[in-house]
């Protein structure tokens, strides 16, 4: 977990909390679409949007993009706090379903997925100390 930036992370993959329409906005979407330059907002063109909302559609987009690291040999991803911006997800619903997911995708893939880094990213601190508590409850944490 980090307290940054996310375009600035050295990591090989970030997943944008993005509008529906892909193509750029404010918050983290807008950041992250700043730092790829035009090639990102091409690219997303070509998806036509994707669905926002409840429980399981957020579950959705972290499997995806953790079945597509694996999938594509990807060592590290960064995570944002997806749908807690203008859509207003709480926070701590949103990092239950966040963590919940990683825990069920890593135990469904434990074979396959040593070596793989995952980084929840947040720039506020407050939603780092909820992440703090969370994560014992869904991971063994060893010093």
């Amino acid at each position: 977990m980090c307290c940054e930036d996310i375009t600035k992370l050295k990591v090989d993959a970030i997943v944008n909390a993005a509008n529906t329409t892909l193509l750029g906005g404010g918050g983290v979407d807008g950041a992250i679409h700043n730092a790829a330059g035009p090639k990102l907002l091409e690219e997303c063109r070509t998806l036509n949007g994707c669905n926002t909302g409840n429980p399981e559609l957020l579950s959705n987009s972290y499997r995806n993009s953790l079945d597509f690291i694996k999938s594509h040999k990807i060592n590290s991803i960064a995570f944002p706090s997806i749908s807690t911006g203008v859509y207003n997800y709480p926070f701590e619903k949103a990092a239950n379903v966040a963590l919940s997911t990683l825990q069920t995708w890593v135990q469904r893939n434990e074979d396959s997925v040593s070596g793989i880094h995952v980084y929840f990213c947040t720039f506020q601190k407050a939603h780092m100390a909820i992440y703090d508590k969370l994560v014992p409850k869904y991971f063994e944490i060893s010093n």
